[in-house]
Parts: structure tokens; C-alpha cells; sequence
């Protein structure tokens, strides 16, 4: 699969992997300087010459699958950057909280057998790509997906992730927290029906500081995944660093 994605653009024109999927000249090297954007960051972090990071990468990774792209993304950027903190530095407990609109199937694909991978997954149901259950686990309760119905808001945002989602993260004790921003869900966002604002990506990413900082020495990496809307994706995204900043 990753010599297929490096190897295997086209020259001119485009290629179509799926109906949503698409390279052109330059694909390639995009996919894999995203992918590597995350695993410097996981090497600067546990250097200590960064508290924390955000990749502002394109392509988006967390629908490709450990052997499939698809759904926009060519290579699972956060789990190519989780699976180097674990095999690069030995740490063992790593999260991945994924606040996109979409499910992130691959990478809970990535996960759902490791009971030391955690995959957390807030996102708009029913929506492509059709995963994201309650009833999906992982082979020891490592998956946790919560979603909601289009047009859920703030106070169902904020309730499921305070209530639910951040009690399993403290238990789960991370080594390392990392986070698929994705900013989607915005009420400006033309590809799904969410009614979220700036403020409440900032106000997710600050508890996810604060769980960083009890569980996991601080080290938090995020690696951009959705957006569609120019003008909300940058207020999401300079309300989501400031709240890393703000840490430093």
C-alpha cells in the first residue's frame, strides 16, 4: 500500500483511488510529508525542544486504513505518529481523541486490537463512513466512540465529552495524547450538520491539555484532519493553538 501511494502517481491529471479519493502530480510527497510532519513532532516533543505541536498538514489521514486509502486521506497520519511513539521511545498507553465530524475508521481500525491503543471518536451519526458505533469497543473496551445526530450543539458537545469521554481518558492513564483535529463539525461547514463553534475546539483542546499534563508529562501532538469552510477552519484552528500555547 505505501509503495503503491508513493509510487504511483499520476504524471498529469488525476487518479481516482475511490469516488472521494484523488492524487495528482505531487500527491505523494504531500501524503508523505504529512504523515512525517507527525512523527517529527512526536521527536521534538519527547525531546523536550516542544511541549507540544500542531500539524497543519494536508492531506487529512483518519479515514485511511492500515491497507486502503480513502475518504480524502492517503496515509493515517496520527496513527503513523502514535505507532512511532511506541516503537521509536517504548511508551505503551497511547490516545487518540478525534473530534472531526466523520468517524475516524482507520484509525480505529489501526487500534481496535492493540488493548493499549485508544481510540476516542466524537463525531455526527448517521454520516460517511457509517462506523463509529457505541457498540464498536475493541478487543478490551479501547474504543470509544460517541456520537451524535446532526444538529446536536454546543451543550451536547461539551456534556458528552466532560461526562463521558474525559472520565475513561483519566482512566485509561495515556502516555502520550494525541489529537485528530478535525473542524468540521463547525456550523459553517458544508459537508455534514453539526452546530459547533471555535470556542468549543478551544475549550476540547484545553481538557485535553489538562489530561496531557496529569497523565502524560505534557506530551500532546495534533495533526489537522477535516475542514471545509476557509474561514471557519481558521478560527477552529486559531482557537485550538491558542489553547496549546497557553499550556507553554
Amino acid at each position: 500500500h505505501v509503495r503503491q501511494i508513493l509510487e504511483d502517481e499520476p504524471v498529469e491529471g488525476y487518479r481516482h483511488i475511490d469516488d472521494d479519493t484523488v492524487m495528482s502530480p505531487g500527491s505523494s510527497e504531500a501524503a508523505a510529508r504529512a504523515a512525517g510532519a507527525v512523527v517529527l513532532a512526536v521527536d521534538e516533543v519527547m525531546a523536550q525542544r516542544a511541549r507540544n505541536a500542531f500539524c497543519a498538514v494536508r492531506p487529512p489521514g483518519h479515514h485511511a486504513e492500515p491497507e486502503q486509502a480513502m475518504g480524502f486521506c492517503l496515509f493515517n497520519n496520527v496513527a503513523v505518529g502514535a505507532l512511532h511513539a511506541r516503537h521509536a521511545y517504548g511508551l505503551r498507553r497511547i490516545a487518540v481523541i478525534d473530534f472531526d465530524v466523520h468517524h475516524g475508521n482507520g484509525t480505529q481500525a489501526a487500534f481496535e486490537k492493540d488493548p493499549d491503543l485508544i481510540y476516542v471518536s466524537t463525531h455526527q451519526s448517521p454520516l460517511y463512513p457509517g462506523t463509529g458505533l457505541r457498540s464498536e469497543t475493541g478487543v478490551a473496551n479501547n474504543i470509544i466512540n460517541r456520537p451524535l445526530p446532526a444538529g446536536a450543539g454546543s451543550d451536547a458537545f461539551r456534556a458528552g465529552f466532560a461526562e463521558e469521554i474525559l472520565p475513561l481518558l483519566y482512566e485509561k492513564q495515556p502516555e502520550f495524547v494525541f489529537i485528530s483535529a478535525g473542524f468540521d463539525a463547525h456550523r459553517l461547514d458544508p459537508l455534514a450538520n453539526m452546530s459547533l463553534t471555535e470556542s468549543d475546539f478551544g475549550w476540547a483542546t484545553a481538557e485535553l491539555v489538562k489530561l496531557a499534563n496529569e497523565t502524560a508529562q505534557g506530551r500532546i501532538v495534533s495533526t489537522l484532519e477535516g475542514g471545509y469552510d476557509l474561514d471557519a477552519l481558521a478560527a477552529s484552528t486559531r482557537e485550538h493553538v491558542r489553547a496549546l500555547m497557553l499550556t507553554l
